[in-house]
């Protein structure tokens, strides 16, 4: 599951981006790469207008079981990071989908699954990179 979690991470999503660019494929790995950015942003903002705390016990401990980047919850950057980025790629190439698509959902689940954050706040995750790759697409139309 630790694994699992890294790839809603910025290495391996902007990675992501930046090899669709490298394989010929300028304009999706460009609408991933702004995907990604536009939710990252919103996510920022929302973290720190929000400050939910993290999934924690009784005592205010974190339950995390990987690495904690900071202390707030809401939204979730990785779930929005890999819906961004996996649905980039669904709308460029629809036979992908249902691929990249349920690994963007096992991104989020993995989230609450390792107790870093809660189930609401990676469901706002992955609207808000629905929204960036929605957005990225026709933006780059």
């Amino acid at each position: 599951m630790r694994w699992l979690t890294h790839l809603g991470g910025a290495r391996f999503t902007l990675g992501v981006g930046l090899a669709l660019v490298a394989a010929g494929q300028p304009r999706l790995g460009l609408a991933a790469l702004l995907a990604n950015t536009g939710s990252h942003l919103v996510v920022q903002i929302l973290k720190r207008a929000v400050a939910r705390a993290r999934p924690c016990d009784a005592s205010g401990t974190p339950l995390a079981l990987v690495h904690l980047p900071d202390p707030h919850s809401f939204p979730s950057g990785h779930a929005a990071a890999a819906t961004a980025v996996a649905a980039t790629v669904a709308l460029a190439h629809p036979m992908i989908g249902p691929v990249v698509l349920p690994l963007a959902g096992l991104v989020a689940y993995s989230r609450v699954a390792l107790r870093v954050h809660h189930l609401s706040d990676v469901l706002a995750g992955v609207a808000l990179g629905l929204g960036g790759a929605i957005g990225a697409t026709h933006f780059l139309r």
